[in-house]
């Protein structure tokens, strides 16, 4: 035997065996981080998908519809074409989307008096979720009967909110709107279902 392979040392069966259990994780190690990012990539693509579909996550912009909703709260909509009186809603104007409640559907018969009190069809709404009355900006004449393919909408927070009060947003065609407001996520400890 030469001089070169006198301090080789041959390595015994068990670090041979834990050589190999070595390498042996390392493979399925790299198997299982492959296989996880492949099904998080899965799962996000699936979500974004659900999100653009049928459930976009938006987060508000503005007070006009305080005390339900608040800057920076972030709430999921359903997108859907069926809404009823009371629906907290989205809808496209001008390239933005607005929140906004449904006071009335087509047909309905709208009258608002000075102090604010609502009325559709005659009958005074009864509405907890405004903190106040306000007459607002309107310029329309009461009573105000909603066009077909229409919805009347106003925000919560009444002394601010441009709805269809006034003509620069009016009725809401019913291909505007986009879906009803389905339920808070953020922050968490208002987290919860909307109405």
């Amino acid at each position: 035997m030469s001089d070169r392979y006198k301090d080789v040392k041959i390595p015994t069966k068990e670090e041979v065996e834990g050589e190999k259990k070595r390498l042996e994780y390392r493979r399925e190690y790299k198997r299982v981080l492959i296989n996880t990012v492949y099904s998080l990539v899965v799962v996000a693509a699936i979500a974004a998908l659900i999100a653009t579909l049928l459930m976009p996550v938006l987060q508000v912009s503005g007070v006009s519809m305080e005390p339900t909703l608040e800057d920076d709260d972030i709430i999921v909509l359903l997108k859907t074409d069926n809404f009823e009186t009371g629906d907290l809603c989205g809808f496209y104007w001008q390239n933005k989307l607005l929140l906004k409640r449904i006071i009335g559907v087509p047909g309905d018969i709208i009258s608002i008096d000075e102090s604010g009190n609502v009325s559709v069809n005659g009958e005074v709404i009864d509405e907890p979720y405004v903190d106040e009355k306000a007459y607002g900006e309107c310029d329309i004449e009461f009573p105000y009967q909603v066009p077909e393919n229409r919805f009347f909408v106003m925000g919560d927070h009444r002394a601010v909110s441009i709805d269809s009060r006034s003509t620069t947003v009016g009725c809401v065609e019913s291909e505007q709107m986009v879906g009803k407001v389905l339920f808070r996520v953020w922050p968490l400890k208002k987290i919860g279902i909307l109405k």
